[in-house]
């Protein structure tokens, strides 16, 4: 089935209205007002605004370099080379590498005009004001994604609840028949998650950052000390007591993975856990000692997973 994109559907009225306009405002050349709209149409209402500033400030830049090219030498197929030459290198120079190819559109209406005039100068600026100008209007559009976003959000916590009823599982029984697809799973989720808050950030023009954005950061973070933590957990293979009460923990937090911030508590938690542990008895073997070691190095870890959620 043909899907079409919000895009798709920007991109066609834009580049209609302003191919429109341009005519009725009996413009020479008009068509090139809608392709101007089609290469300014971005994905972003920032970037957008960018690519309008570039592609304006470049067309300017061409009209000068064709001035001087074409009416200081000869209108020749040599002079556009020569032109180029120095223009791309300068288009670089003041950062508006994007504005090249709108610049060549005007760049070879002057070659085609054969002469450089007022009336000229004014036709092309009027086609880049117009097609810059309804590229920008139409762009003032987007879809709000915070429904998506929602949506990667509660993905994103069932994975991790997912993990740590495997660690559970796994301290208590010793056992595991775990696959690990959730692993990958959130990986990918949350680089999808932090692509997409980036994108509403750059829809916005006062914001550069928002709860989602640091959500999803604040999650992959956490996600960098999980599979840091896996390996350990495999590890264990001797029953302590602390493990039994390790799991019960990270079951009871499991339960409680949601956007709200109880990291406060389970740190308290944590903290009177720890001090349990110092109480207990010192092992008595060495298998024992390699095993409490290991659990204390977890619990730090879950110290520190548990500090980043508490700083969003």
């Amino acid at each position: 089935m043909l899907k079409i994109g919000y895009r798709t559907v920007k991109t066609a009225i834009g580049t209609a209205g302003a191919i429109a306009l341009a005519q009725s405002l009996r413009l020479e050349n008009f068509a090139s007002a809608g392709i101007i709209t089609l290469l300014c149409i971005q994905v972003t209402k920032k970037k957008s605004l960018q690519t309008a500033r570039a592609r304006f400030v470049a067309g300017l830049v061409g009209l000068l370099f064709s001035f001087f090219f074409f009416e200081g030498l000869r209108y020749h197929p040599l002079s556009i080379g020569l032109l180029l030459l120095f223009f791309i290198p300068t288009t670089v120079a003041l950062k508006v590498t994007e504005g090249i190819a709108t610049s060549a559109v005007i760049i070879l209406h002057v070659y085609m005009a054969k002469a450089m005039t007022w009336s000229l100068v004014y036709n092309e600026v009027m086609l880049m004001i117009i097609g810059i100008g309804i590229a920008l209007l139409v762009n003032m559009y987007m879809p709000s994604v915070e429904k998506d976003l929602k949506e990667y959000q509660r993905i994103v916590e069932d994975l991790f609840r997912i993990i740590f009823k495997e660690i559970v599982h796994y301290l208590r029984t010793n056992e595991s028949l775990w696959d690990g697809k959730e692993i990958a799973l959130a990986s990918d989720t949350l680089k999808r998650a932090k692509a997409l808050a980036l994108q509403n950030i750059e829809n916005h023009f006062l914001r550069n950052e928002d709860y989602y954005y640091r959500y999803f950061r604040m999650r992959e973070r956490q996600f960098e000390i999980i599979e840091r933590m896996l390996p350990l957990i495999s590890s264990m293979t001797y029953t302590v007591e602390q493990r039994n009460m390790i799991a019960d923990f990270i079951d009871e937090l499991s339960d409680a993975i949601h956007p709200g911030n109880t990291a406060d508590r389970f740190i308290r938690q944590l903290e009177e856990m720890k001090k349990q542990f110092q109480q207990m008895p010192l092992p008595k073997t060495r298998e024992e000692f390699e095993e409490r070691a290991a659990l204390l190095h977890f619990v730090k870890e879950m110290e520190q997973y548990l500090i980043i959620k508490s700083q969003l």
